[in-house]
């Protein structure tokens, strides 16, 4: 977990530890594939509109069509993976990806393939990454123990980085020998490789949803979740921060490349290996350097590595010098971002984990596209070397400001499901479409415990909210001195079921226990139902 400045960690554990288990090796091995060959197909398509006109916007607009989906798509994405069977969603968009990748191939060799129609088509490939994303982050706590959490997000990192390393490397080999055809063509058969994988996988405890949510209640409940956890906002902020000035040396890394090095495909397909080998050491290192520095003081580390690297990158034509400073800036760029990852991952409650790291997917996503598109904008009307001097002083600029909005300290956070509400005594059983259900809470709480209680409550009110509460307040009886009522607008009463049966958890016990201890005796509650079939409340604008 994330340390207080200043204090000793414990022993972490090391990156490679879950690969002892077969079902995540197989699988870890499958993914690896896959990102090999999503990688070939990045270069490919760059590749094929570097002599373009207005080359440097459309390039980078690859970038952007990759990863736009991400940012569109990945909380539905992540409230379908919350919701049904994992194993077969991802074995579905697989196959979607294998036959996008055999378009994109069989079109490439026949020589029909217009700027417009390669951009339609890494958007394709973009919307298959979407689904993808949330519902593997999902399952990996399904496959590792809790304590390797931490090295199960090294080890995406390791594959994604290795592949972006590897990838590449092959892709610009392909090219220069047999075109970019073949590089389309593999990436389908690591597409089928991945499907194959999961496939082949059978859960020994298959994960089911007696009744799983609505749609669009289980989105709302999504995006309620993250808007009322400060924790969550905090750290998808820090990864922003760093996210948009960085993606200008992916987006603009062939035009460098190209103009500025004078290197062909393969040269550049070598730089990008100078990153992904910089990130996969990285990945094996960070347990280490997090025993060295503390959170806040990685963050200013990476974004100074990084901020550096940009400036250089941008400015400097030796390009021995430039393969030089990729590799730190691959490992600065993991650094901060497994992280992130992987502390929402420990954050997050179980019922809402897919779609609080969808979240984090389209912050990731959002930053690296409106990132890629802005320095692409600019590089076409300033110049390259303008736009890499500009990105490189924004990432200083920000990872400045890690030392002033620091990363919260998670130490003791306490995130595993609790149910701890009494049973549910009513005269009738209501339908759970019924709503919406307004809950009241009353307790006595004497003057002197009063300042404290209400701070108490104030922490209570994250909780309700971030579970199901459309509205909160807290009320004092007008005919009572020592009588403080909390009140709660719940959507429906399955929304309410659900709060008391998974989605709270430790962290949400202790803030109500402690709120419950400046009480005397115990809250009074009381649910209140619609008592008829119309609207359960209105207001004076609407017609008696």
């Amino acid at each position: 977990m994330v340390r207080a400045e200043g204090t000793t960690a414990e022993r972490p554990v090391s990156a490679w530890v879950p690969l002892r288990t077969a079902v995540y090796r197989n699988l870890w091995l499958a993914l690896f594939a896959a990102n090999v060959g999503t990688w070939m197909q990045t270069v490919g398509a760059q590749w094929l509109l570097i002599d373009a006109p207005n080359a440097s916007t459309l390039v980078a607009l690859v970038q952007t069509a990759s990863l736009l989906p991400v940012l569109l798509l990945a909380l539905p994405a992540g409230t379908l993976a919350d919701s049904f069977d994992r194993r077969h969603l991802l074995i579905s968009v697989q196959l979607f990806l294998l036959v996008v990748a055999a378009a994109l191939t069989l079109l490439t060799a026949a020589g029909r393939m217009p700027p417009a129609l390669l951009l339609t088509l890494t958007f394709a490939f973009g919307v298959g990454q979407a689904l993808t994303l949330p519902a593997w982050a999902a399952v990996v706590p399904e496959l590792v123990p809790r304590d390797q959490l931490r090295s199960a997000a090294a080890l995406g990192s390791i594959s994604f980085n290795a592949a972006r390393a590897i990838g590449p490397a092959l892709a610009g080999v392909l090219i220069a020998r047999t075109g970019i055809a073949p590089v389309f063509a593999l990436n389908a058969v690591a597409f089928g490789v991945f499907a194959l994988a999961l496939y082949r996988w059978r859960p020994e405890n298959a994960r089911a949803v007696e009744v799983p949510e609505r749609f669009t209640a289980a989105l709302r409940a999504g995006g309620r979740y993250v808007r009322h956890s400060p924790i969550v906002r905090r750290l998808l902020r820090r990864a922003l921060v760093f996210l948009v000035p960085g993606s200008a040396l992916w987006a603009l890394l062939p035009l460098v490349a190209d103009r500025r090095l004078g290197l062909d495909s393969t040269g550049y397909g070598l730089l990008l290996a100078a990153l992904g080998v910089g990130a996969v050491l990285g990945g094996v290192l960070l347990p280490r350097v997090q025993t060295w520095l503390s959170p806040n003081q990685i963050l200013l580390a990476a974004g100074l590595l990084f901020g550096g690297t940009l400036l250089v990158v941008g400015t400097i034509r030796a390009i021995p010098l430039v393969l030089l400073v990729l590799l730190p800036a691959g490992l600065a760029w993991v650094t901060v971002l497994v992280n992130v990852s992987a502390e929402l991952q420990l954050f997050l409650p179980g019922w809402v984990r897919a779609r609080g790291l969808a979240v984090y997917q389209v912050v990731f996503a959002g930053g690296q596209a409106l990132g890629a598109f802005i320095w692409g904008v600019v590089a076409d009307m300033a110049g390259l070397v303008t736009a890499f001097v500009a990105a490189g002083a924004l990432m200083l600029v920000g990872s400045v400001t890690s030392q002033i909005w620091r990363l919260p300290d998670l130490r003791g956070v306490a995130g595993d499901p609790a149910t701890y509400w009494p049973r549910l005594q009513l005269a009738h059983e209501p339908d759970p479409r019924v709503g919406p259900v307004l809950v009241t809470v009353a307790y006595t709480v004497r003057p002197e415990h009063e300042r404290e209680f209400l701070k108490a409550m104030d922490v209570v009110r994250g909780s309700r909210q971030r579970t199901g509460a459309m509205r909160w307040g807290l009320f004092r009886e007008g005919e009572s001195r020592e009588r403080l009522v909390e009140v709660y607008l719940v959507p429906s009463w399955d929304e309410h079921l659900r709060q008391h049966g998974g989605r709270l958890t430790g962290a949400d016990q202790e803030a109500e226990e402690r709120a419950r201890e400046l009480a005397d005796g115990e809250p009074e509650v009381r649910h209140l139902l619609p008592a008829a079939a119309g609207p359960a409340m209105t207001d004076d604008r609407q017609e008696p």
